[in-house]
């Protein structure tokens, strides 16, 4: 269950503190992902945001911590130990916290995040957005959940959350949980603007 510390703060109040982001450890992807990545970092930070994310060094987790820091931001990085075998080691975090496991790991992201972002990856970036989704309609949280659907990256997946819709397996309600953005320079603007619907089971 989520720390009754986790409560949020956001929104038009601009009590952002932190941001969670969710993204790729490979660097075998497309440049121009890489380029929309930096682009994230340097939007948050330009925000007054520090950056929660997964610890790694490689792939676009690398580059979005390279890009917060070379910014001047505060980047919090969160990972198991032995996650360095796949995700590579990233240098000059403004804090490193190592969990024992990868369940500890996925509550302190969420914990010390007041909203995520969403960038393409593979399994543990869908892992990621898919708890943070399930839990946010459990009540667990009510923190904005922004998708950087660049160039369509997220369109199964997303057509997979309508799907669960139309079949009537959620409320469509369900939809309102999360939002996608096309471009990175409409992230922040949304994440200040966001309004959290009702707490609800759906």
């Amino acid at each position: 269950m989520m720390p009754e510390n986790s409560r949020p703060t956001y929104g038009n109040n601009g009590l952002i503190r932190s941001v969670g982001i969710f993204c790729a450890s490979s660097s075998k992807v497309s440049k121009k992902y890489v380029d929309s990545a930096v682009q994230v970092a340097r939007t948050v930070v330009d925000a007054g945001w520090t950056i929660v994310y997964g610890g790694g060094g490689t792939g676009l987790m690398g580059t979005v911590a390279t890009a917060a820091l070379n910014a001047g931001g505060r980047v919090v990085g969160i990972r198991p130990t032995f996650i360095s075998d796949f995700e590579g080691d990233q240098l000059g975090l403004t804090e490193m916290i190592i969990t024992k496991t990868m369940h500890e790991r996925i509550a302190l992201l969420f914990e010390r995040s007041d909203a995520f972002i969403v960038l393409p990856g593979s399994c543990g970036t869908l892992d990621e957005v898919v708890q943070a989704i399930t839990w946010k309609r459990l009540g667990l949280h009510n923190k904005a959940i922004a998708i950087l659907n660049q160039d369509g990256y997220f369109d199964h997946l997303l057509a997979m959350f309508d799907r669960t819709v139309d079949e009537h397996f959620v409320d469509p309600a369900f939809r309102g949980l999360y939002e996608q953005l096309k471009s990175p320079d409409s992230i922040v603007d949304y994440l200040r603007s966001y309004e959290p619907p009702a707490r609800m089971v759906v």
